[in-house]
């Protein structure tokens, strides 16, 4: 019989909440094939724009497309490090200053394969998904924001 590679579900409505990625750590620990594991968190920051401050972040994504692309990145991260778990949350909506609005996630028996593998995945999410942030200012105008 083959194996069916279901698409995960990456987003998440609205802030990525401690409590889920404390769950998702602690989820981890009967795991005992695991040596390491490396977290990227991406926080909203209150940047300055010509005097105003950022107060939010406003995601869309082209979601389909979006989910297709995290599944074919995740399969290529599985095919190239030796890795136990792989994790990939993204926000959609409003997520305001100081909440998470991305979690990667990664494990493997060796501490190099999970911070390079979480660091590949991260650089990969932010050019290759079809996600796009607005920026909410402190007048209320918006702005789109760009990937640096």
């Amino acid at each position: 019989m083959e194996k069916v590679n279901k698409i995960k579900d990456i987003f998440v409505n609205g802030a990525i909440s401690p409590d889920k990625i404390a769950k998702s750590i602690a989820n981890h620990s009967g795991k005992t094939a695991i040596g390491a594991h490396s977290i990227f968190l991406g926080q909203i920051r209150a940047d300055e724009k010509d005097g105003k401050s950022v107060v939010s972040m406003e995601y869309t994504a082209y979601r389909d497309m979006a989910l297709e692309k995290a599944r074919e990145i995740r399969e290529e991260a599985f095919s190239k490090y030796d890795l136990t778990c792989l994790h990939i949350y993204h926000s959609l909506g409003e997520v305001k200053v100081g909440e998470i609005c991305l979690f990667v996630f990664t494990s493997s028996p060796h501490r190099k394969a999970a911070i390079t593998a979480c660091n590949e995945l991260v650089e990969r999410i932010k050019s290759d998904l079809p996600i796009w942030g607005k920026e909410v200012l402190d007048d209320d105008s918006e702005q789109w924001k760009v990937n640096r």
